[in-house]
């Protein structure tokens, strides 16, 4: 198991990268009160407008009411397209009173959490 932080003022996200086989199951949480949001599963496959890329297909599972959804498919997506697996992520961030600011912190530090987990599962 791979497990890595990324911390900007009150916004801590945590994720757990689990191997299954030659699957990859992740789990993302923080906030104020970490939750189950949001679930997605990624496949590869070659992309569609061009046959030397290797992409994937995303399916999401949103809870009624989170947002958890961009997150976690970001983060299913890219681990699938440059490792090539199975990936299903877990996602579940909520910060009390979050401010715009605060959300486009997120998608930068989930941007850069997806890099450190790349690192380490390369």
């Amino acid at each position: 198991m791979i497990e890595c932080s990324v911390k900007d003022g009150r916004i801590h996200i945590e994720a757990k990268a689990i191997p299954i086989g030659e699957d990859l199951c992740v789990i993302i949480s923080g906030g104020d009160k970490p939750h189950i949001g949001c679930v997605t599963a990624s496949v590869p496959r070659l992309s569609l407008s061009d046959p030397n890329v290797t992409s994937a297909t995303t399916s999401v599972i949103n809870y009624t009411g989170h947002k958890d959804d961009e997150v976690a498919r970001y983060v299913s997506h890219k681990l699938s397209s440059i490792l090539g697996k199975n990936v299903v992520v877990t996602c579940g961030i909520h910060i009390d009173s979050i401010t715009i600011e605060e959300i486009k912190k997120i998608e930068t530090l989930t941007e850069e959490l997806t890099q450190i987990l790349l690192n380490e599962l390369s």
